[in-house]
């Protein structure tokens, strides 16, 4: 059997790998997308350098409260490449974010919440709370003065459950404060999460193929005349974005690493200095805000999360039967708008906790909410949009 096929065409019977790739590459995508479209696999790319970098480093990271900053320290000086790696995996996490970031604003801008694309919606937000449990153990790793107090902060919050809140706390801690055995359980979390957001994102995709990607126009793909193959016309779409990102990435890398990070975190740990302004990273500072902006515990961490749980209702809020706000003139204005004050949020969660930030945060998180529970359900009710195409072919503008 071997001699005749040879050893290729015997693994492509057993294992149809090469089957597999050509049913990829010669997948049908409307042929309209724009480059906010290729965030998705960058996505995927931040994601696999993530796991790869992080491998690496796990290899020469030493578990213990003692020595978790001097085996950091050391991987920087002494580890051949050990700066690169490291300094790969912060700034990548950064990117990562970033780019997500911009993956979710598109899906809010041209509605990829709706019907028939609602679980590829759903497994997405659970996708972004793993990625934002994962950032957060993994800060805590280098156990700087940022990295305690902050995890200190941040695990503080779980104790504003009513009945069972301390009991939650002392459970993430392993103890009675945060220690080395919050360590280790925070190093187990870290090293397993990213290989479960392997797994959303590849139900992420399942699902996306299953009624085919969105796009711009809003409007279905209805005849071969309306899609092409993935491969070779958005493959080179993508390496196009995927060498911008990697110039952007080795930019911060070589010239300003520390810029998205902290400085205070480069001081070793110490349970008994408090720093004076204790701020997450960059990507939590929004709802670091919505936090900060309320005086009850108990109502600031509801409201937190609340902000990112909102978006599961969006297929109910939203149901305008235009799909994308190119063709919904309001909505634009309000969407715009939305962005902008959410990136206000993050300038704000980085200020000082005093006014009159703290009554600004207050507005932002309250336009926040307002934008998902009021503007969109009237938006879908009294809004006039514009006629969309009939076709995407339509929305495509002819070469002469």
């Amino acid at each position: 059997m071997i001699e005749e096929k040879g050893i290729l065409g015997w693994i492509e019977c057993r294992l149809p790998i090469f089957s597999f790739l050509k049913h990829i590459a010669s997948y049908q995508v409307p042929k309209n997308l724009n480059y906010a479209w290729n965030f998705g696999s960058l996505a995927g790319i931040a994601l696999i350098l993530q796991i790869t970098t992080g491998i690496f480093l796990a290899m020469h990271y030493t578990l213990h409260v003692e020595h978790a900053f001097n085996s950091v320290e050391r991987i920087m000086r002494d580890v051949n490449y050990g700066w690169l790696i490291r300094y790969t995996h912060s700034v990548g996490a950064s990117l990562f974010f970033m780019v997500v970031y911009v993956h979710i604003m598109r899906g809010l801008y041209y509605g990829s919440y709706k019907r028939p694309r609602e679980m590829v919606w759903f497994i997405g937000i659970f996708i972004f709370f793993a990625m934002m449990a994962t950032a957060f153990m993994g800060y805590v790793l280098p156990w700087g003065q940022m990295s305690f107090w902050g995890a200190t902060v941040i695990t503080n919050l779980f104790s504003a459950i009513p009945l069972i809140g301390d009991k939650i706390v002392i459970w993430l801690w392993g103890g009675f404060s945060v220690d080395n055995p919050t360590l280790n359980r925070f190093f187990a979390l870290h090293y397993l999460l990213p290989f479960i957001i392997i797994a959303l994102a590849m139900l992420h995709v399942i699902a996306l193929h299953r009624f085919g990607s969105g796009n711009p126009s809003g409007v279905e793909a209805k005849s071969d005349n309306d899609t092409i193959p993935l491969y070779p016309y958005y493959i080179v779409k993508d390496c196009i974005t995927f060498g911008l990102f990697f110039i952007v990435l080795f930019a911060f890398v070589f010239y300003a690493p520390n810029y998205p990070g902290h400085p205070d975190n480069y001081i070793e740990a110490d349970p008994m200095v408090t720093p004076v302004h204790i701020v997450p990273e960059w990507y939590f500072l929004p709802f670091y805000a919505m936090l900060r902006s309320i005086p009850n515990k108990l109502i600031g961490v509801l409201t937190m999360f609340g902000s990112i749980l909102v978006w599961f209702s969006l297929p109910w809020l939203d149901k305008s039967k235009v799909k994308s706000g190119a063709y919904r003139p309001l909505f634009k204005k309000f969407f715009w708008a939305f962005a902008v004050n959410f990136a206000f949020l993050a300038w704000l969660g980085g200020q000082k906790v005093k006014e009159p930030y703290i009554t600004l945060s207050r507005l932002s998180t309250l336009y926040y909410f307002t934008y998902f529970v009021i503007v969109l359900p009237l938006l879908s009710k009294y809004e006039k949009p514009e006629k969309p195409p009939k076709t995407i072919s339509d929305s495509v503008p002819e070469i002469k």
